[in-house]
């Protein structure tokens, strides 16, 4: 869990300004790694039909041994 903005009234700092007093600005100040947010639903998904578009061309789904069925992806 990081560190919450004191500044501006807790929304951050504008601009990448940071402030003085803030312990979250100081924290990246003194080098601490931004809050990085997860995949997007987007991104999700796209990584899902890339995966599936490569099993579809892959070897081991070209020669049937997927078996009579193919049920890639399922759980």
């Amino acid at each position: 869990m990081t560190t919450k903005h004191t500044c501006r009234d807790g929304r951050g700092p504008a601009f990448g300004y940071r402030t003085a007093g803030c312990p979250r600005c100081e924290e990246l100040t003194a080098g601490a790694k931004p809050v990085q947010w997860g995949p997007s639903r987007a991104r999700l998904e796209q990584e899902r039909c890339a995966d599936i578009r490569a099993h579809f061309q892959s070897t081991k789904h070209t020669s049937g041994a997927c078996g009579p069925v193919c049920t890639f992806g399922e759980h």
